[in-house]
């Protein structure tokens, strides 16, 4: 899925080809629907569909997201990207157990209040306490949906797009 899309007319033999090069357009590692080329004099690639800009170290077939807060690096293997782990910056089961502790308590407390505190059965707002607990637990899963998606560099907006445009081009 992420290969090189177009090799420029370099002369290069097709050994060069799966090699990482300035001179080549390959698939994006981010959102994996646009493609990223050099960018004219600088060494460095861009994506033409997200717009994120990277840095090249072809000795090591490595590329880095140059406007990224965290370091996210892919490995050309001569086909496609595969990820780098970050160091020091893994998510293990303490921080999974938070998360749904974050998910699941607030909900809870506000449901066991309205439990032991019903209101009038005649009120006109009997209805409130079971939309407030509702809304605790999507408040704070969208919370925690957040940080995932802000943790792993998802693209949500390019994805959306690309889903858009899948939608508008089978109805046309």
């Amino acid at each position: 899925m992420s290969k090189p899309i177009n090799q420029k007319n370099t002369g290069s033999s097709s050994a060069e080809v799966s090699s990482l090069s300035y001179q080549g357009v390959y698939s994006c590692p981010v959102c994996r629907h646009g493609e990223i080329s050099e960018i004219a004099l600088m060494d460095a690639f861009a994506c033409n569909f997200c717009r994120h800009i990277f840095t090249a170290n072809l000795e090591e077939q490595l590329l880095k997201m140059a406007d990224s807060s965290l370091p996210l690096t892919w490995y050309w293997n001569g086909k496609r990207w595969q990820g780098l782990p970050r160091a020091g910056a893994e998510l293990d089961w303490g921080a999974g157990l938070a998360a749904i502790a974050f998910v699941l308590l607030p909900p809870t407390l506000v449901g066991l209040a309205a439990y032991y505190f019903p209101s009038l059965p005649n009120d006109p707002f009997s209805w409130f306490p079971i939309f407030w607990t509702g809304l605790t637990f999507f408040t704070h899963l969208t919370c925690v949906v957040w940080l995932i998606i802000e943790y792993y560099q998802f693209p949500v907006f390019a994805f959306l797009r690309v889903w858009q445009q899948q939608l508008l081009g089978r109805r046309q």
